[in-house]
């Protein structure tokens, strides 16, 4: 299959995706998953902003990339802020010179061998939401091409999380990314349950949250609740039937 068509078919599969009471971190664990497929990157992250303008992490395609996330965020420097707050794309290898822009992030990516960056805005008009964060063991930054389908991939996850029945409406868009990010906090406490209860790595714990409420329709931050409340069990979880195979 080429990457046009690997590409339509994602799209679609976004598109079927977005729907009501759709699950939004799902959503963006997906997306950023499909970016390492679809683009020369080695990892994919999504941060989104709250009501006072603050980034917050949201999605990512490994457990790696959200301590990378973290970071950035922690030392309020990186691609990804810098992508946020001017409302332009950034496309950079970590040469010696990028330091200075940012000291504590760029060796400490190096250190785990990342060699170049991209991050996009996720915009809509003059709204900016969040940012869409690719890191790349390779020294050479996204080629046209596949910045192009990661600016495209980044206005699905906008639309995705804006929808046009919100996009005159600001509190309604509020409450989506407040959702967004309320969801966040709840299943990286239930993946930190999955994980010791288990005895897994948190990307699989994570998997096996995806797993579950994919086969069983349920929102990905309703199977979370259940699992800290204690009305669902870590060990459902692992039956072969509920795993994840997308």
């Amino acid at each position: 299959m080429t990457r046009e068509q690997d590409l339509l078919k994602a799209f679609i599969e976004f598109a079927d995706t977005i729907v009501d009471e759709y699950d939004v971190v799902e959503f963006l664990h997906r997306l950023a998953k499909r970016c390492v497929e679809l683009v020369d990157a080695s990892e994919a992250g999504i941060m989104l902003a709250d009501r006072d303008g603050t980034l917050h992490y949201v999605a990512s395609s490994s457990e790696r990339m959200r301590h990378i996330e973290l970071f950035e965020l922690q030392h309020d420097e990186g691609p990804c802020l810098d992508a946020y707050r001017t409302g332009l794309p950034v496309h950079s290898g970590l040469t010696d010179d990028v330091h200075a822009r940012w000291p504590r992030f760029a060796p400490h990516a190096l250190e785990l061998g990342i060699e170049s960056v991209s991050a996009l805005p996720m915009r809509l008009r003059t709204e900016v939401i969040g940012a869409l964060n690719l890191l790349s063991t390779a020294p050479t930054p996204l080629g046209t091409e596949d910045q192009q389908v990661a600016q495209a991939l980044a206005d699905i996850a906008t639309i995705g999380i804006l929808q046009e029945r919100a996009l005159n409406d600001a509190l309604i868009v509020t409450s989506q990314l407040e959702a967004a990010l309320e969801s966040r906090i709840v299943i990286e406490q239930a993946k930190g349950i999955v994980a010791e209860r288990s005895h897994v790595p948190i990307d699989t714990a994570f998997e096996l949250l995806r797993g579950y409420a994919r086969t069983n329709n349920r929102l990905l931050r309703d199977t979370a609740r259940a699992i800290i409340d204690g009305t669902l069990s870590p060990d459902a979880l692992a039956e072969p039937a509920h795993r994840d195979r997308t």
